[in-house]
């Protein structure tokens, strides 16, 4: 990880559930402007204007974590070329993910810079191309939804935003080899009788976000009868983190999502826990075009490297607190590349 990163001051907490819900409001509009280390503002994504993108049918596939290229080096590429003409990489994040991708709230700051897991891993990939300055990125939000159509439609280099990768999303998009294990569980408020995925789900109402793996998983799931056919799909929500909001309300009884984003949901907000044992394994990826085989070839390459040490590093500092600290059970095993 380089000096800069190091530099970074660690995450202060956010300060209580209040703190929070401010938070989840801004994810409910997800246009809040994002700025680089050098203070150059950046819009987000997600409103009137986001690109409608038709998405091709994924070939059926197995193993969807092992499909991605070999890594390189190499930098002469066209998509390459371009980020380097530009003098900076452009990637999707999100802004509200607590030790993911956030804005610390206790920050003195107006426009605290953004922090986490993720936005270590974008750091670390914008130094390794275009060398470790304060101005190499630009950050912009996206909703849960809007992921893939800001790929598609070239409003993104990339996207490091907690995504899983998955056969349907491989149709779309490319993906990096992996950079995190986890897998869905439930969330839900800690009096609630719900235990986990499973028959005490009876009569709940369940929310996901759209786009999302955990709501592709739900429907699958209620049309095969493999969930308790009393338990209800609440109408989805654009960001995933609009769905603590919902259950803080009352409007839903549980959530399901990727344990680890859970994990720091729970952290933010007393009242709920996680219930149960994560009940799928998936690995999340880096994501880019389709057609940017030397981004994601010098991607793996990064991570390659990432592996040895500033992953630990990065894990240590985020998500020791909420996942744990052995992270063995989040480290990827090592690729088997396409």
């Amino acid at each position: 990880m380089s000096a800069i990163r190091r530099l970074r001051a660690s995450a202060r907490g956010w300060g209580g559930v209040g703190a929070m819900l401010v938070a989840c409001a801004l994810a409910a509009l997800a246009l809040f402007p994002l700025r680089d280390a050098g203070g150059s503002g950046v819009t987000g994504l997600g409103g009137s204007g986001a690109a409608q993108v038709t998405y091709a049918k994924a070939d059926k596939c197995e193993k969807p974590e092992q499909q991605s290229l070999e890594p390189s080096a190499d930098e002469s590429g066209a998509t390459i070329g371009e980020i380097k003409a530009r003098g900076h990489l452009i990637v999707g994040v999100d802004q509200n993910s607590y030790r993911w991708g956030y804005r610390d709230p206790n920050s003195e700051s107006a426009s605290a810079e953004l922090e986490g897991f993720d936005i270590d891993l974008a750091h670390e990939i914008a130094d390794e191309i275009l060398g470790d300055r304060p101005d190499n990125i630009r950050f912009r939000a996206i909703p849960t939804d809007q992921r893939i159509p800001a790929i598609r439609s070239g409003q993104v280099d990339m996207v490091v935003r907690t995504m899983t990768i998955s056969c349907r999303r491989l149709g779309e998009v490319a993906f990096s080899a992996p950079y995190f294990m986890t897998g869905q569980q439930v969330l839900a408020p800690r009096g609630s009788s719900v235990q986990g995925y499973d028959e005490t789900l009876a009569d709940q109402r369940i929310c996901a976000a759209q786009g999302s793996i955990a709501l592709d998983t739900l429907k699958k799931d209620k049309a095969d009868g493999d969930l308790v056919p009393s338990a209800t799909i609440a109408d989805p929500v654009p960001n995933q983190l609009d769905c603590l909001v919902r259950l803080q309300l009352g409007e839903v009884d549980a959530v399901v999502t990727d344990g680890a984003l859970a994990a720091s949901q729970a952290a933010q907000d007393p009242t709920v826990e996680l219930k149960g044992e994560p009940f799928t394994t998936e690995y999340y990826g880096v994501a880019m075009r389709k057609d940017a085989d030397d981004l994601v070839r010098r991607v793996n390459q990064v991570l390659e490297d990432y592996r040895g040490s500033g992953w630990q590093e990065s894990y240590d500092k985020w998500l020791s607190e909420t996942l744990g600290e052995d992270a063995s059970k989040s480290l990827p095993p090592p690729p088997d590349y396409r």
